[in-house]
């Protein structure tokens, strides 16, 4: 197959572990004879020093222009003002709407060997596999607000939620359950917000469709205990903006670093009959730019790594080479690879974690197919 691939690597280490993940994705493309054609465009803080935006738009006609957006990360001191009409975060909010990526998939996994990378019992970890499903484009994020600026010392947001967004995003949640365990909690604030109370009936109302699919509604703050009490009952949590991206932050540490987690950021997905269309996907480390680190050649580039076998997952309908790429992250780790987010007595570089999962994922498909020599070139 054939793809066009968008790079932002954006600021801080966005760039050096987008890099990794293009040559992970690189050895897969020649491995087994597909095409990918990457750009490169700026997004955030590098932008704005480049042209006064933080999503230019020659970057949004090249996202359009995309099979798929790999982003690096945004933000750094340089660019921390709270006051400045312009911020980097601004570009990503305006990313996620342009591309209508309204679905945000964060799976968080265990790994053999980083038992003690969790702040959690080694007997709370096993067979952790779960996906936090946030909806992006919308609520809090997204709401009226007034600043406390000029003199004013009043400023609120508004939590806001129209029922056809609802809907789309418990459909997401409830397709991907069907090729998982089954089971879907919706995470809310029904007993305070009227948002949440909309939100509950939608997604109780849109579980009819799915009887095969068990289903519950949990109260955030049970939902932020649970995780860390029981969190091997979870298979896929549904919920808003705000909660999305608090409850995915904590259960990144569950894997132990959010430097292994990545995302998906879609416009849906294809029902079952359709599993093959393609839906163009931004995908992402949820970790941020990490500006103490940058240029040190320290970062974990895992997050970005997995973020790509997401896109070959979602983007081109490529499971089997996405599982490939996890199969090599999951046996580099229990191989005792370490960068220095990860307890380790001799952590090692990005380019040396990078050249680990290259060499794993080429021993892990060399007995049924053939490998290029060239990968590390």
């Amino acid at each position: 197959m054939q793809a066009t691939i968008l790079l932002l690597p954006g600021d801080g280490i966005g760039p050096e572990v987008v890099t990794s993940a293009r040559r992970v994705l690189e050895a897969v493309a020649e491995h087994v004879g597909h095409a990918f054609h990457f750009r490169d465009a700026p997004i955030g803080g590098a932008a704005i020093d480049e042209t006064g935006h933080p999503l230019p738009p020659e970057t949004v006609a090249a996202c359009r222009k995309s099979d798929a957006v790999l982003l690096g990360a945004v933000g750094g001191p340089r660019w921390a003002d709270p006051d400045a009409a312009v911020r980097p975060e601004q570009g990503l909010l305006q990313l996620r709407q342009t591309l209508d990526a309204f679905a945000n998939l964060r799976p968080v996994r265990t790994y053999r060997g980083l038992e003690d990378a969790s702040a959690l019992r080694p007997d709370r970890l096993d067979g952790i596999d779960l996906v936090i499903v946030r909806e992006l484009t919308g609520g809090i994020y997204f709401g009226k607000r007034q600043e406390a600026s000029d003199g004013s010392t009043e400023a609120y947001d508004t939590m806001a939620y129209r029922e056809s967004e609802i809907e789309r995003i418990a459909h997401v949640a409830f397709r991907l359950a069907q090729s998982r365990k089954r089971r879907v909690v919706s995470v809310d604030k029904a007993n305070v917000l009227a948002a949440s109370r909309l939100w509950r009936r939608v997604v109780t109302r849109t579980a009819r469709e799915y009887p095969g699919v068990a289903f519950e509604s949990m109260l955030v703050d049970a939902a932020a205990m649970h995780l860390l009490r029981r969190p091997r009952s979870f298979d896929v949590l549904v919920t808003g903006n705000l909660f999305g991206d608090i409850l995915g932050d904590e259960a990144s540490m569950l894997a132990g670093s959010m430097g292994l987690l990545p995302s998906a950021s879609l416009a849906g997905l294809p029902e079952p009959s359709k599993a093959k269309r393609r839906v163009r996907g931004l995908y992402e480390p949820i970790h941020g730019s990490a500006p103490d680190i940058a240029g040190k050649g320290i970062a974990n580039p895992i997050a970005a790594i997995l973020s790509g076998a997401l896109m070959l997952r979602y983007s081109f309908g490529l499971p089997q080479e996405a599982q490939w790429i996890e199969d090599a992250v999951a046996q580099t780790l229990a191989d005792g690879v370490r960068t220095p987010d990860l307890p380790s007595d001799l952590p090692v570089g990005t380019e040396e974690m990078t050249c680990a999962v290259l060499d794993t994922l080429e021993q892990s498909v060399a007995a049924t197919t053939t490998w290029e020599a060239n990968v590390h070139a």
